[in-house]
């Protein structure tokens, strides 16, 4: 069972479904970015959530069609070609990213590879060098039966919708809801 610490603990059962979640460095204030006292870690999830589908302001790289578009491939390459992980549900929203996967592989050797391999190549269209790109941390929850597991694939799909960027969640082209089947991507 793989467990280890950085700011966050991480603890990865093996053979569990993991949702993932990331976002793009210096996308919340950091005065919004330490959970309040009173909160559970899931309430201060879905409130840190909330703030990055709402803000206006900081990076939002990942609204570039051509930045949505590498990250959305290597996510898919990631299951496709390099067989890390069993790929359940994602979505790239503006500032943050959402994953329910099987990892096939340790969750840092795939998450290494995926924000490492993303970063530089986003950077590169940029024009930006040497920059962070990603924020270092990500939040991690394994899923602990079949209902978390439908529950969070309905969030991670719903997640353009709530944001209100779409009506509909197959109208987001950069998300398992929105990957229609007439439209494979290639890589």
């Amino acid at each position: 069972m793989p467990d280890y610490r950085r700011r966050l603990p991480h603890f990865h059962p093996n053979h569990r479904y993991l949702f993932l979640t990331w976002r793009l460095w210096h996308s919340l204030p950091s005065h919004l970015t330490k959970p309040a006292a009173n909160l559970t870690p899931g309430q201060s999830f879905v409130t840190t959530d909330r703030l990055l589908d709402s803000q206006t302001s900081g990076p939002l790289w990942l609204q570039d069609h051509r930045i949505a578009d590498l990250v959305c491939t290597a996510i898919l390459h990631g299951e496709r070609s390099r067989r890390f992980y069993d790929l359940s549900a994602w979505v790239i929203m503006p500032n943050h990213i959402h994953l329910v996967i099987l990892p096939l592989v340790p969750v840092p050797v795939l998450m290494r590879w995926l924000k490492g391999s993303t970063a530089r190549a986003a950077n590169q269209l940029l024009g930006r060098t040497g920059q962070p790109f990603w924020q270092d941390e990500s939040f991690d929850h394994y899923l602990r039966n079949l209902v978390e597991l439908e529950h969070t694939i309905a969030y991670v799909e719903e997640n353009p919708v709530s944001a209100g960027l779409v009506s509909f969640s197959k109208h987001w082209h950069w998300s398992s809801a929105g990957l229609q089947p007439s439209e494979p991507r290639t890589l």
